[in-house]
Parts: C-alpha cells; structure tokens; sequence
C-alpha cells in the first residue's frame, strides 16, 4: 500500500504500463505504483542501466521492458510481452515526452517538429491503441501527460504546446469512444523538478517547481477507483502558480 500524503493506494493484484519509465516523472510513477502494490512494466528507450536513467528496476515489483514507443512494432511488442508476462493490463500511463524549444515558428526546423509530434504525441497514440484491447478486459485506465502550456500559443515553443494540446485531445477522444469500459485522463504540469530542469534553468524558483513524486500522487489517484466518475478530463498539477 502507497501513501500519497494523506491518501492510501491499492494496486495489489493490478498491472500498471508506464512509458518514458527511465525519466524523472516515469520513474517516480513507475515507483508509486510498485509501492501500492502494483506489478509495474516500465518501458523506455533508455535503458536503467543507462547513466541518465533514474529508474530503480531493481525494485521489488518492477520489470523493465525496452522499447521505442515511436515504433509500432515496438509497441506492440512490448504490449503483448507484459501481458504474456501478466496475464492482465490495467493502467496505463503515457508519460514518455520531451521539450524542444527557443525558436519563432518561421525559424523552425521541420526535424523539430516531428521530433515532438513523434516523442509527445505518437507515443501516447500508439501506446494508446495497441493497450485498449486489454485495458477494456479488465475496465482499466489510461493516464496521459499533456501540459499546462497547451492551454494556449506562446512564443518560442509552438510545436510543443500544439503537441501537448493533441495529448489532450486525443485523450478526450479515447475517453468518448470507450465510455464505460476505459477511463482516459491527463495531466497537465508545468515546469516538473528534474535534474534535466534544474540543468537547463539554473537561475529559476527551483522552488516554485513541482515535485514528479506529487504528480504521481495524482496520476495513482486517477487511475484508482476514487476517480471512478473521471474520464476526458485535462487535470492540472502545477501547484500554486
């Protein structure tokens, strides 16, 4: 069983997917989720061997799948595997993504642009298809990262919001077309605490930043029974901002 501050999660019994798992927030999912019980397949590209990643894969109830959620082929691999492997899938969490940024739209390189339509969005679509047959099996969830920004244009990063702003709506999407079989949410942070962040914007509010621990909090919390009337729904978590 996990606390969540005052709250206690239950995942005993349930498997959870969780993509982008060797990431600063994957990995404090994938964590949460093993804390409560769940029998966790992390996914990633990068593998937790790999000096960036910050997954523990030697933790009690997590097992580590490699995996370019990009392919297709890959996904369905690694979709099939875990549930060969478990019999069951009953969460999934689209967390793989990444920030691309500093450029007016005219000054874009169009490899920019489907690096962030390809790492943001298509990952969560591919992951998304190839996990509803099952998630449907078991009345499961699927939990997406869209972000704060999508929620509006801005300079300098347009692609990213408007790859974040698909997050969304494919979410709303997949919330409509499975009413009463898989709820489908997002998450929308804002700057997350990361060693990467902290790296790039060394002279912010670090302070200001939310923790990827209290982000999982709500990522558990949507994907548990307590959220059992929440589908479609874009949840911010960018704390007090």
């Amino acid at each position: 069983m996990s606390r969540a501050h005052d709250c206690e999660f239950d995942f005993e019994g349930r498997v959870a997917l969780v993509t982008g798992a060797s990431g600063a927030l994957g990995s404090a999912i994938a964590e949460a989720f093993a804390d409560a019980g769940a029998t966790v397949a992390a996914a990633d590209v990068v593998e937790p061997d790999d000096e960036d990643a910050l997954l523990d894969a030697d933790r009690p109830n997590v097992g580590f799948y490699a995996g370019d959620f990009t392919d297709e082929d890959d996904v369905a691999g690694v979709v099939e595997a875990v549930r060969e492997d478990h019999g069951r899938l009953d969460a999934l969490c689209n967390i793989a993504g990444t920030w691309r940024g500093g450029e007016p739209i005219d000054e874009t390189d169009a490899d920019t642009f489907d690096f962030l339509f390809d790492v943001n969005l298509k990952t969560m679509f591919l992951a998304s298809k190839h996990a509803l047959p099952h998630l449907r099996e078991t009345g499961g969830t699927i939990v997406s990262v869209s972000s704060r920004s999508s929620l509006e244009g801005g300079e300098g990063d347009g692609v990213y919001r408007a790859s974040k702003a698909g997050v969304r709506l494919l979410t709303e999407t997949i919330a409509e077309e499975n009413e009463g079989a898989v709820r489908a949410n997002a998450v929308m942070p804002s700057v997350i605490d990361t060693p990467m962040n902290r790296e790039m914007m060394p002279d912010a509010d670090h302070d200001e930043w939310v923790d990827p621990a209290d982000i999982a909090g709500v990522v558990l919390f949507l994907c548990s029974g307590a959220a059992s009337p929440t589908s479609g729904a874009a949840v911010p978590v960018y704390g007090e901002a």
